[in-house]
């Protein structure tokens, strides 16, 4: 190749960069998700899994009234055209009532409607709620190549309008379905609450937010019940697990929760062993109290505070409580 040959097969290729880089469509190839053209259906199993304990997360953990549990699960397995919530969007009026006072019904309606409508949900299913922190819930559905994607909703009972779930998971690659996972769960807030602690009152949020992952850090309040600022990341309070079973595997799951699908609090639940640190939280100082003392002598004034929040699995130990100081005696002249 000559010089001039080379000259203009190097103003080419800058060409065809810069006209891909200006056209908003990229110079090389990028992956896109592959069609799922499996032509049979698939069965899974879900396995929900609660690592909801007051050693992972000791603020304000409930006890009683009610303490800590999970909801039933709602699930679906749709097309890419629906969902059922979605991160940074507004949750509908269903899931509004699912994620604040467990109440399925609106939800259920809106699934049904968005199948007969634009035909992009296959199936729904549910299991029964985990009465305790942890525990399982066990439930099976079906797939296949036109609605290959996952969806559920589990909410955290009791919480202002907090959930964990997944948001279309595409259990198909290409020509075949996925054997196993796992993943690790997070709380939702559903924008629709701003109440702040697992037990708050009903606080609705005008106007609606959108869905956020609650963290350790955020919301940034310290009042949050999620509020760990030691944490970088707060240890996952659940977990789902989908094993692909075969048709002759399949079977029916009662209603209510049984010994069989549903394992109370125990050893076999990994999140158990973990101790998330609390630290002690106390008031502001109050107002020095009066100088009480003999005149002619220097007296003695004192100020106090109290404790928000003990200390918790090895967390930073309280501070003092009180104080004092030398004054000069008010009733003196």
């Amino acid at each position: 190749m000559d010089m001039t040959s080379l000259k203009v097969s190097c103003w080419l290729q800058w060409l065809t960069v810069t006209l891909a880089l200006l056209s908003g469509v990229p110079a090389m190839p990028v992956d896109m998700d592959r069609e799922c053209t499996v032509p049979s259906t698939a069965k899974y199993r879900l396995t929900f899994t609660g690592q909801w304990t007051q050693t992972a997360f000791p603020k304000h953990y409930p006890l009683y009234r009610p303490p800590a549990q999970w909801s039933p699960i709602i699930g679906v397995t749709h097309s890419s055209d629906y969902h059922i919530w979605q991160r940074n969007e507004y949750v509908s009026n269903g899931v509004r009532e699912f994620s604040e006072r467990g109440e399925a019904w609106t939800l259920i309606k809106e699934v049904e409607a968005a199948g007969e409508r634009i035909q992009s949900v296959y199936s729904l299913f549910s299991a029964p709620g985990v009465v305790g922190g942890t525990g399982q819930a066990t439930t099976e559905f079906e797939v296949y190549a036109r609605h290959s994607l996952l969806s559920f909703i589990v909410r955290i009972v009791p919480s202002p309008d907090w959930f964990v779930g997944i948001d279309s998971l595409n259990l198909c690659e290409g020509d075949h379905w996925k054997g196993n996972i796992s993943l690790d769960l997070y709380p939702y807030d559903a924008g629709t609450d701003s109440g702040f602690t697992f037990s708050s009152p009903n606080f609705e949020t005008i106007p609606q937010d959108k869905v956020t992952q609650i963290t350790s850090s955020f919301p940034s309040h310290p009042a949050n019940s999620f509020y760990y600022p030691r944490l970088k990341n707060l240890p996952p309070i659940a977990k789902v697990s989908l094993t692909k079973i075969k048709n002759n595997q399949i079977f029916s799951l009662p209603i209510q929760p049984t010994q069989s699908n549903q394992i109370p609090n125990g050893n076999e639940i990994d999140g158990s062993l973990i101790n998330t640190p609390l630290d002690c939280e106390v008031s502001v100082w109050s107002p020095w109290g009066l100088c009480k003392g003999q005149c002619g002598e220097k007296g003695v004034k004192h100020r106090t505070r109290y404790i928000h929040m003990h200390p918790a699995n090895t967390g930073a130990v309280c501070p003092i409580l009180e104080e004092k100081k030398l004054c000069i005696p008010d009733n003196c002249v």
